[in-house]
């Protein structure tokens, strides 16, 4: 991906900052719109570690690892859905599709019920990004740059361009060498996906304790095979305890087991409830009805809705899973319409077993932690942390609360597997610190994400909608709910490309076609 680092006065430029699949899937169809206008655009992709079209969700290097939505559920393009399962089928080398009812992954052999490897998709993903730019006018150009975004600011009325963006220091480009530390753009788009959670709990300064398992490079001490040097307990096969049992620690201990199989992996979590498996079913075409997807208009109370929705469930043919499948496209309108202190319950009564039933583990993946917990290699605990230290054998020692019992366990490593985190005002990004302290964006009012219009224009700090700076996927959090996955990124992702092309600043630039 080639192309200077500053873009020419005459065109638009769009810096994304986040290169995983939101920030991929903006620069694909910022790409499509800018040729299908023959507009002259220059596309910057920003990306903190060089991961670009993978971001966190995709570049784990563990084959065990797949996607926990079905293939033809998956195609990154909203106007093609059969795109996914095309590339699969002439991949080369072809992806490892994992039957929907398990057993061997096959070379090739993927249909819309079969689940890919998470680094497969990240290929798709790579190569959607490539094949975008190779079929671009010459007009639209994308540079991918490796570095940190750590403060916004909007220029001066004569300035050019409307924003500036701070990098954290020296930068990769590819294609272009080294390059200064701001850049200037027309527009700002905020693909930062989820950002990590903090463990839930205080913990001593230790190289035992990960906080952030998915940073490149996190895990290779723990997963060391060998025993010798910094692996787990040295070889002692001491346990491993990760915080959290949602689809994170799944990941999170099947890589463990992997590489340790003597170590003992628990699992703890306050409602100690692990993922419902998948049934490997692809969505039928029945439509959900319930008296509050009946209107549009009014509020929706969550008691109104748990009621309907468990009536259905008990009632359906097609159990839990149908009805999840058939009510997920009305979320973020029900969402919107609930008044905010039924949010609020719902986040600390309901969300978790929402999520238990709505983000699932794939049959091959469930089969495998059945498995571990049949063998001990996996033990699930409900409680929380009371308490960490550091243990004479150079472990760690983890008092677990679970009401009337208490256990001490010793562990070779302490892992964070609390998945993304449920307050952006905790979150350690340096952007975001930045934002909400210059009063150019602030949290939404459950901080689950960022505060934004329905078409992703981030609001400053006075409620003020931006004409520069943009967000979609897992920032929208706090306004639509199910904004996590796929098919909502990709719908985001096309419209706010749209918004954008349609609203160039091209006038504004001197040498401008426009």
């Amino acid at each position: 991906m080639h192309g200077p680092t500053e873009p020419d006065s005459g065109e638009l430029h769009i810096a994304i900052v986040g290169g995983g699949a939101s920030g991929t899937l903006t620069a694909v169809q910022l790409l499509r719109h800018a040729g299908a206008q023959d507009l002259p655009v220059h596309i910057t992709l920003i990306d903190r570690h060089g991961r670009h079209g993978l971001g966190q969700a995709y570049s784990t290097r563990d084959g065990a690892h797949l996607l926990n939505a079905m293939a033809g559920q998956m195609s990154a393009l909203p106007d093609d859905p059969e795109h996914l399962l095309r590339w699969a089928s002439t991949a080369d080398p072809a992806p490892s599709a994992q039957p929907a009812g398990g057993g061997r992954p096959a070379p090739g052999a993927v249909s819309a019920t079969t689940f890919l490897r998470r680094q497969d998709y990240g290929r798709y993903l790579r190569e959607l990004l490539a094949e975008a730019e190779r079929q671009a006018p010459p007009g639209a150009r994308l540079t991918c740059v490796s570095d940190d975004v750590i403060a916004l600011r909007r220029t001066a009325a004569d300035a050019g361009r409307a924003v500036r963006l701070r990098l954290a220091g020296t930068r990769a480009t590819a294609g272009a060498g080294s390059a200064p530390p701001d850049l200037d753009a027309d527009f700002v788009v905020l693909a930062t996906g989820s950002a990590p959670a903090r463990l839930p709990f205080e913990v001593p300064a230790s190289e035992r304790i990960i906080a952030d398992p998915w940073l490149p490079g996190a895990l290779d001490a723990a997963l060391t095979r060998d025993g010798s040097g910094s692996g787990i307990g040295s070889g002692s096969g001491l346990p491993v305890v990760i915080a959290g049992t949602g689809l994170t620690m799944i990941d999170l201990a099947m890589s463990v087991s992997a590489a340790r199989p003597a170590a003992v992996v628990h699992a703890i979590s306050r409602h100690g409830l692990l993922p419902r498996t998948h049934p490997g079913l692809f969505p039928s075409d029945r439509q959900l009805w319930l008296p509050v997807i009946s209107r549009t208009t009014g509020p929706v109370r969550l008691g109104d809705l748990m009621w309907q929705v468990r009536s259905t469930m008990a009632s359906s043919p097609a159990g839990w899973h149908g009805v999840m499948d058939s009510l997920r496209p009305y979320v973020p309108g029900l969402w919107r319409r609930m008044p905010e202190q039924d949010k609020r319950l719902f986040l600390r009564h309901v969300a978790r077993y929402w999520e238990v039933h709505r983000h699932l583990m794939p049959p091959a993946t469930a089969a495998r932690i059945t498995t571990l917990r049949a063998s001990g290699q996996l033990a699930v605990h409900r409680g929380h942390v009371v308490r960490v230290t550091a243990a004479r054998s150079g472990g760690l020692r983890v008092l677990v609360s679970g009401g009337a019992d208490t256990i001490e366990l010793e562990a070779g490593w302490l892992i964070n597997g609390t998945g993304a985190t449920g307050n952006i005002r905790s979150a350690a990004s340096p952007l975001l610190r930045d934002l909400f302290a210059s009063g150019q964006a602030r949290p939404d009012p459950l901080g689950l994400g960022l505060d934004a219009t329905s078409g992703g224009a981030v609001l400053d700090a006075a409620g003020r909608p931006s004409d520069a700076i943009f967000t979609l996927g897992p920032p929208l959090r706090g306004l639509w709910y199910e904004t996590t996955a796929i098919p909502e990124i990709r719908e985001q992702a096309a419209s706010l490309a749209r918004r954008i092309t349609s609203a160039s600043r091209l006038t504004r630039h001197p040498g401008s076609a426009a």
